[in-house]
């Protein structure tokens, strides 16, 4: 069944649906039904998840991530939702799209699938902490200087860590690990539903170079794929401010393509 005002959000590594609570609020103000699922263990206050941890997070990959959004997008009784993803749920939102379970996608800051990389110095000294296979299943939750440089590299330290406090949670490594590997893989011949990539032009872990690769690999010319890129921002341009102006441009987007 299509209904062009269901959105499911999809949030990115390191944070949870906390992240999505002014998102939520902008798109129901504007008339969308709009639901903001956890990754599994992902459930709580961010600051408590740090404090205490679901150890079973550990053995978390993406395609049980994935699958997660599955059965939730199959609960909605047979409503094929828009999507929306940040970061990791970026590319979340690329698989369920190329599962045929949304609508529209928009990847913003979107990681990106098996095979498409980035030899940025900054994209790998962001994401090593993370995927360092030397570390085991051990949780990863990055410092605050980590986060700085890696997520809200434009912003002052303060304002870093202010948004560290309210939205950063523990991750799984093998959810980065795996997405490399089968659990990210795409089949960038297959036709697909119409796809918004956006970044932001200071992003270090998810440089504007990579995202342009990511478009470029989908190769069905009849299928939309579009791009934006907002000027100063860096990977936290969902949560900095202005991030208005980018729920905004997003708005116009579906409007323009749900009449298609």
């Amino acid at each position: 069944m299509t209904n062009y005002k269901t959105i499911v959000f999809v949030h990115g590594l390191h944070e949870n649906a906390e992240s999505w609570k002014s998102w939520k609020l902008f798109f129901e103000k504007t008339g969308y039904e709009c639901h903001t699922p956890n990754y599994p263990f992902h459930d709580g206050i961010p600051d408590e998840l740090r404090q205490n941890p679901n150890r079973e997070l550990a053995k978390i990959r993406m395609n049980d991530v994935v699958n997660h959004y599955v059965k939730f997008i199959d609960s909605l009784g047979g409503v094929i939702p828009i999507l929306i993803g940040h970061s990791m749920g970026g590319l979340i939102v690329q698989k369920l799209v190329h599962l045929e379970k949304g609508l529209l996608g928009v990847c913003i800051t979107s990681a990106s699938p098996k095979g498409v990389l980035s030899f940025k110095w900054s994209f790998i000294k962001s994401n090593w902490g993370a995927i360092n296979p030397f570390k085991g299943n051990s949780l990863y939750c990055g410092t605050r200087e980590w986060f700085h440089y890696a997520i809200c590299n434009t912003l002052t330290r303060q304002e870093s860590d202010e948004i560290y406090e309210k939205d950063v949670v523990p991750e799984s490594r093998n959810i980065p690990r795996s997405s490399r590997f089968g659990d990210g893989m795409i089949d960038f011949n297959k036709p697909h539903k119409p796809l918004l990539f956006i970044s932001a032009e200071n992003d270090h872990i998810i440089p504007t170079s990579l995202n342009l690769k990511n478009i470029a690999s989908y190769k069905d010319k009849h299928s939309i794929k579009d791009f934006k890129q907002f000027k100063g921002r860096s990977h936290s341009l969902c949560v900095q401010k202005g991030w208005e102006e980018v729920a905004q441009f997003i708005e116009y987007w579906l409007i323009k393509n749900t009449k298609i």
